[in-house]
């Protein structure tokens, strides 16, 4: 099975880049599942229903979020009615949606998908370990489930890192998002986990973090907000992350990052061919 994780989409230029690219993509690669996190789709604060559909007319099977999930506030009345919209599974008891969810692949095969939020540097919600093992427990990966791919949206590196370690071997991939910029630590873990510290931002990279730079250069100086942080329109970089999964184990054989157009862009993983 091959999956496609696709990083923050940030603003109109990288939601744009990327549902222009994912028809294809899917195509050309045969690519059997594809899970994108938009919580920065909407001018850089959370995602509408309208803009979660285009995402998912595009070629995505589910839609990550994080802690910017509720900036547009109809998200909460929404939310309840879109399956394929995942908030962070660690919300207090009670936060409407869900964070996480059964899907079924283009192969057929069963994917979990489990949205969870960091709680260094971030607003403290309820224990991410605990509420991802919680969930493990309930669909384990072989039995219940055939691929588990977990969306670690989070600011410390060592606590993606962390909870990577603590589900190794099962879980197909844990990928961190929410710093907006791609890490060069791709790798499969010792269980056969894969994992990457962040995914990076689709959007356009002359920025700061998907922003025009003026504004947070201007507050950086000042330490006095001057006018409201708006989403940079150049052209985007799409940027991912690829895995190739054991259909037998549901464990990982191959990762690489995916960075196409804008400043980042390479090549496609090499395991990738047209078929």
């Amino acid at each position: 099975m091959r999956l496609l994780f696709l990083g923050d989409l940030v603003g109109r230029s990288g939601r744009q880049a990327a549902t222009d690219m994912l028809p294809g993509l899917v195509e050309r690669h045969s690519i059997d599942f594809v899970i994108v996190n938009g919580e920065n789709s909407a001018a850089g604060f959370g995602i509408t229903e309208e803009i979660l559909q285009d995402v998912l007319d595009a070629g995505a099977d589910v839609v990550t979020t994080g802690n910017h999930v509720w900036d547009q506030r109809d998200t909460l009345v929404y939310i309840e009615r879109q399956d394929r919209l995942l908030r962070p599974l660690n919300f207090p008891q009670g936060a409407p949606g869900r964070g996480a969810n059964l899907f079924t692949a283009r192969n057929g095969a069963r994917v979990l998908v489990m949205n969870v939020m960091g709680r260094v540097f971030m607003d403290s919600l309820d224990d991410p370990f605990v509420a991802v093992e919680r969930v493990l427990d309930a669909t384990p990966l072989g039995q219940v489930a055939d691929a588990i791919v977990i969306d670690m949206h989070a600011e410390a590196t060592s606590e993606k890192q962390a909870l990577a370690h603590f589900v190794d071997g099962r879980a197909t991939l844990v990928v961190g998002t929410h710093t907006h910029v791609p890490t060069a630590d791709h790798q499969i873990l010792p269980g056969g986990t894969a994992y990457m510290s962040d995914a990076g931002m689709c959007g356009d990279y002359d920025s700061v973090l998907g922003m025009e730079k003026d504004e947070p250069i201007s507050r950086f100086l000042r330490k006095i907000p001057s006018g409201r942080f708006t989403p940079a329109m150049g052209d985007a970089t799409v940027c991912g992350v690829a895995v190739e999964v054991d259909d037998a184990s549901g464990l990982a054989t191959a990762i690489e990052p995916v960075r196409l157009g804008g400043r980042l862009a390479r090549a496609l993983p090499s395991f990738w061919t047209a078929g």
